[in-house]
């Protein structure tokens, strides 16, 4: 039997318990899965407020973080918030495998675990994160990163796939597969695969005349337009169009229609059946090879894969 903890603290999100407790506190042992004990470890034993709702009671106090073969950190509504003296000996003292989840991230850098070592979060957060372990090596295009013994994730999602990924690290691709399946989710997201963070939206349109340009663009993506194109409906000259656009947006227009008709193409994948070739076409990036290089440019993987995880069924 493997001993698994949960370090719970006030404020601990409630997905990423939950996300613990179905990888690892479900008897699936009929399916040929290894049983687990599942503790939940918390100062002096106490029941927990979760965040955004819910209390749980612990099973065990801090104590009981020594005997797991795996400790997991939920991320916390506030990640920034005051970790107690108690926590941070607890986990320096500890000596197996241990993972951050999602904010959880910021927990581990408070106890120096992070020093040295590669380290994620959520995307909205790597900047406070940075701030927080300036002596760890931050990865901003990660899922989730593997500096063994310590481990982070990335996002709500990005716990789960760093759960299956060290179940299956020590039980084998099938258990990781058969407990996924039972979740629904995918078998196997590899770490350094990107997140799907959103990409950049273009902020309010100041100047005149750029936000029916924008609004001609959007449109128009299929079509082979360029910056030249845009300058010319805006009716300014390259150079001028350029700077005006920068200030308005915060992107360069060159910059801006890649991301938009990569937005598209994602769209176009998670809610149609259009071959890869077409939906290259239909999102302006011509060629079905365009249209990988972009996806794994901006996102870190080839369309196909981009469908089977983010298909929406209809």
């Amino acid at each position: 039997m493997r001993t698994v903890g949960v370090l719970l603290l006030p404020g601990s999100r409630i997905f990423d318990v939950s996300v613990v407790s179905e990888v690892w506190g479900i008897d699936r042992t009929d399916s040929a899965v290894p049983l687990f004990e599942l503790r939940l470890c918390a100062p002096d034993r106490a029941t927990t407020r979760l965040a955004p709702i819910g209390d749980l009671a612990a099973t065990h106090g801090l104590d009981g973080l020594a005997g797991c073969d795996l400790v997991l950190v939920p991320g916390r509504g506030d990640p920034l918030a005051p970790v107690p003296p108690a926590v941070l000996d607890a986990l320096r003292g500890y000596t197996g495998t241990v993972a951050g989840l999602c904010s959880g991230s910021f927990v581990l850098a408070a106890a120096g675990l992070l020093d040295g070592r590669s380290a994620t979060t959520h995307w909205r957060m790597l900047d406070e994160l940075t701030a927080a372990a300036p002596r760890a090596v931050v990865r901003r295009d990660v899922l989730f990163t593997s500096d063994d013994p310590v481990y982070t994730s990335a996002g709500v999602l990005g716990c789960a796939d760093l759960c299956l990924h060290l179940v299956r690290r020590d039980h084998g691709a099938e258990v990781a597969a058969t407990i996924a399946r039972r979740m629904v989710m995918p078998p196997v997201r590899e770490g350094d695969q990107r997140q799907y963070a959103e990409a950049p939206v273009p902020r309010r349109v100041v100047k005149a005349g750029m936000a029916s340009t924008v609004d001609w663009a959007v449109s128009r993506l299929a079509d082979p337009i360029g910056v030249g194109d845009l300058a010319e409906h805006s009716g300014l000259s390259e150079r001028t169009f350029h700077r005006a656009f920068v200030e308005a947006t915060g992107s360069t227009p060159g910059r801006w229609l890649q991301v938009q008709r990569v937005r598209l193409a994602q769209r176009l994948l998670e809610t149609t059946d259009l071959p890869v070739d077409r939906v290259a076409e239909r999102s302006g990036l011509g060629t079905s090879a365009n249209l990988r290089r972009r996806l794994r440019a901006e996102l870190g993987v080839g369309p196909d894969a981009y469908r089977r995880t983010f298909r929406v069924a209809v």
